[in-house]
This record gives C-alpha cells, structure tokens and sequence, in this order.
C-alpha cells in the first residue's frame, strides 16, 4: 500500500546494510527515498546503495530511534514516534537527521 504523506516517501525511514556492506537508505514503504510503487524494488536494480565511511555501533546507536547499535537495520523513527505527531517527535527526527547528514560516503 502506498502511503499518502511526502514524509512516507521521500525522508529517511531506514538505512539496511546490503550483503556487500553497502547501504540503501529507504522510505516508511521499504523503497529507495522517492520511489512511489506499491510493486516489490530490487535494490541490485538500481544505482542506489552507497558506502557509509565510519558508520559504526555507537554512531548506529545515535541514528537508531531507540538506540540500536544494529548494523544491519537502523530505523531512524518508528511508528509511536513518526515526525508527525508532535514537535517533540519531529526535533528528535531532525536530530538524527543532522546526524545522518553528517556521514560521509566512500567512493567505489
């Protein structure tokens, strides 16, 4: 099912390790940021994955809504703490974000 808000879409929900070490940051639906289908995406399809230099357990930790330090899946909200439903969510979001943004990629 697609989802209707431009937040399920197109803004980090969760970044899952690919069996090469790579990540792929994806959508509330599981689908690269900004892919809108209800149909299954095979990540290996697309130019989508990306190397996180220094992406660590305690880094993980701070990315992870419930401090995590789960290399392989970290969920950057869940749904009792989307960005929607109150400031106090949507700070705590950003703050990942800030962090997130902050990682740098490594070239292939």
């Amino acid at each position: 099912m697609l989802a209707d808000t431009l937040r399920q879409t197109h803004f980090p929900y969760c970044m899952q390790r690919q069996g090469d070490g790579r990540y792929v940051i994806t959508n509330r639906n599981y689908k690269p940021l900004g892919f809108m289908t209800g149909q299954f995406v095979s990540y290996e399809d697309h130019p989508i994955s990306v190397s996180v230099k220094n992406l660590t357990p305690e880094v993980a930790s701070q990315l992870d809504h419930r401090g995590r330090d789960n290399l392989d899946a970290i969920y950057l909200y869940g749904d009792g703490n989307n960005p929607e439903l109150g400031n106090a969510e949507a700070q705590a979001y950003f703050e990942r974000l800030g962090i997130l943004m902050s990682l740098e990629i490594e070239e292939d």
